[in-house]
């Protein structure tokens, strides 16, 4: 990105960012998720990182947080409340852990680790042990005085405690920070009330604390059901708190909660598994929470640290992996089902979504693209809720660019596909290939899938295939590998030596080549050749169906038409349910790299019949040696093979381009040489 396009880019995001961070922090009424706010703040750290001349004091990464309501009192906070760095995987928290120990030469540190809570940030004050104040976090450095409203709430005590060990808190100053929150099942209580009241729903719990705790009439708050819980505790005195462990048995002691869940490690490893445990383990908690704190355990320690900015050196925020996420749609595909249906499925920059890199979606049909207003172009909202295949919730208009461009289904359909021709049958929203049935289809797709350049399976022929589709043996390709000899022999084409051949030349394919595999998988426009090439760059299926588009136009032979209908394919979930299957009923491509064979950048083409072999044997030899075989001549063709019966085109063309003429024998001895 060059720099005018990078300042007019980070123009739009902080126009953007600034009227989402007054809806939330000011008006309590966000529009966005936290998850989209944080994808944009992402975006606009890079911009600044990559251009740090831009950076401009209007720039959210200089602030903390949005303004406090005007309607509350303002009040200095004692000392800000920070915000935290985000890391997002164990390589991020050992890099933070090697900074934090080269500014503590001789300390070996201890890690003090909590849930981190979805709520409203508060601290709440208390003079010889009374409640005396509540603030919000506001900015960080002034937060409204929501005392009244607080003082509502029954888990937050308005004596502390007394307890022997810590009976001097009881005397002066303390105050106690933490998250106002309410429990899940508190929300669903409230939001089933709303429903029969034909009210509209609340949109999540933290949202609904927050709304509620800055209402002006304290009777409101009272009726709703807060809860207080604590994760810091300010004394004057530094000593009488030594370490965040400390801290907590102290907030304990007083009457306040705290999360149980805390531990206190030394090790990595059994920081990450305190992570992955919860991580697994936190729909079963009573409150929401995207990820962990890790603080220095000391708090000397973590005090000498210091601060940067707006982040203490000593502290970081685990966030485990957000569903929703923005990204820029730069295409849109159209792929082909098995039963004839066309889905369009957008193609858009690589992003992190739910754990895994995510760069398409389906868009289902034509009206929903409509409904949504998708354009190419477009900066969107995708999201992934459990183990759904990713779907685009919403555009960001705000960034639409001049140059989007709305999406012509119709258009996109002859384009794609000049070949077929599409129908859009009355009171449905699909296109699907017109006379084209779902048994046409399996049919086509078994056919090849057997074929010879793909698996290979012999007597799997045109009508065997018709006779098993028809029979409704088989449903997809992966059906048959649970077909019996008894189901086989049934059927009027089959007699018993003829139906074990079927079983044993099925049984036969189930370690395919890995090139063979791909290619038998129909992925349109991915030919014999090019499935080789795909095969050599990733090495597996599942890496081919991980790349991105970029990724895949860095194959050789691969440009904009073949890697759209690659990604189109492994976008469709027809086609990953057909994946899932065929692993579970065992078969398992080979992957032998022919990178290093004898004929490895070599490319050859045939012209006219050859006497000793056909032309598919010859293709496979010199692919199998590591050559590519070419169909038509080329500037890099190394050899064109001349036969009998030749046409003039490609002998003119190895003429123009200087291509060397060998004959069928030459090509036997090329082969045998190698």
């Amino acid at each position: 990105m060059k720099q005018l396009q990078a300042r007019n880019r980070l123009e739009e995001l902080k126009k953007l960012m600034a009227r989402y961070s007054h809806e939330y922090y000011v008006l309590d009424n966000p529009s966005v998720s936290d998850a989209v706010y944080d994808g944009l703040m992402r975006e606009l750290k890079q911009i600044e990182q990559q251009y740090p001349e831009l950076i401009s004091e209007d720039s959210p990464t200089q602030r903390v947080g949005g303004e406090p309501l005007t309607a509350f009192k303002k009040v200095r906070h004692s000392t800000r409340m920070l915000s935290l760095n985000d890391v997002f995987s164990r390589e991020d928290i050992e890099a933070w852990i090697k900074r934090t120990q080269r500014l503590l030469p001789g300390h070996e540190a201890e890690y003090f680790v909590d849930l981190k809570m979805d709520g409203l940030g508060c601290a709440i004050v208390y003079e010889n042990g009374h409640y005396q104040q509540a603030l919000t976090r506001g900015d960080g450095t002034t937060g409204e005085d929501v005392t009244a409203n607080v003082r509502t709430i029954k888990s937050v005590p308005l004596k502390l405690h007394e307890k022997p060990a810590f009976k001097s808190f009881l005397r002066g100053r303390t105050e106690i920070r933490g998250e106002i929150i309410m429990y899940k099942a508190d929300f669903e209580k409230l939001n089933v009330s709303q429903t029969k009241a034909g009210k509209p729903m609340y949109a999540n719990p933290r949202n609904l604390a927050a709304g509620t705790i800055r209402q002006l009439d304290p009777k409101l708050v009272a009726a709703r059901p807060l809860r207080f819980r604590a994760f810091d505790i300010i004394r004057n005195d530094f000593s009488e708190i030594p370490t965040n462990k400390v801290a907590y048995a102290a907030i304990a002691s007083l009457g306040i909660a705290v999360n149980n869940q805390a531990r206190t490690f030394k090790k990595v490893d059994d920081i990450m598994r305190f992570i992955d445990t919860w991580e697994q383990k936190r729909e079963e908690l009573p409150f929401y929470t995207d990820g962990l704190v890790i603080k220095i355990n000391n708090r000397d320690l973590y005090r000498s640290l210091g601060v940067v900015g707006k982040n203490p050196r000593g502290a970081v925020a685990y966030k485990y992996p957000a569903e929703e996420a923005t990204t820029a749609v730069k295409d849109v595909v159209i792929s082909i089902g098995r039963t004839g249906a066309a889905t369009p499925v957008a193609v858009f920059n690589p992003v992190i979504l739910a754990g895994t890199t995510v760069q398409h979606a389906s868009l289902h049909n034509a009206d929903e693209i409509a409904r949504k207003d998708i354009r190419v172009g477009d900066t969107v909202v995708v999201f992934k809720a459990g183990d759904i295949i990713p779907q685009v919730e919403r555009v960001i208009d705000e960034l639409r660019p001049k140059s989007a461009r709305k999406f012509n289904m119709e258009g996109e359909l002859k384009r794609q596909y000049p070949e077929l021709e599409f129908v859009r049958p009355k009171g449905e929203a699909v296109y699907r290939v017109k006379g084209a049935t779902g048994p046409l289809l399996l049919k086509r797709g078994l056919e090849h899938f057997a074929s010879k350049g793909a698996l290979d399976i012999g007597s799997l022929g045109e009508k065997n295939v018709a006779a098993l589709v028809d029979a409704k043996l088989v449903h997809d390709v992966a059906d048959i590998y649970v077909l019996t000899k008894e189901q086989v022999v049934k059927l009027d084409r089959f007699a018993e030596v003829s139906a074990q051949k079927l079983i044993n030349g099925i049984a036969a394919s189930k370690k395919p080549s890995l090139p063979r595999f791909i290619y038998g998988l129909g992925i349109r426009h991915v030919g014999s050749q090019t499935a080789i090439d795909l095969a050599e760059r990733f090495g597996s299926v599942e890496k081919l169906g991980k790349s991105s588009l970029d990724g895949l136009m860095d194959v050789e032979g691969v440009g904009d038409v073949v890697a759209e209908s690659i990604l189109a394919w492994f976008a469709d979930e027809d086609n990953i349910q057909l994946l899932h299957k065929l692993e579970r009923l065992g078969i398992k491509p080979i992957y032998e790299s022919r990178a290093r064979g004898p004929l490895h950048g070599i490319k050859i083409a045939i012209t006219g019949s050859l006497e000793t072999m056909g032309r598919d044997l010859a293709a496979e030899k010199i692919r199998s040696l590591g050559g590519t075989f070419q169909s038509s001549v080329g500037k890099d063709t190394a050899y064109l093979v001349v036969g009998e019966n030749v046409g003039d085109s490609k002998l003119k063309k190895a003429r123009d381009y200087g291509t060397k003429q060998i004959t069928e024998a030459e090509l036997i001895k090329l082969i045998d040489k190698k």
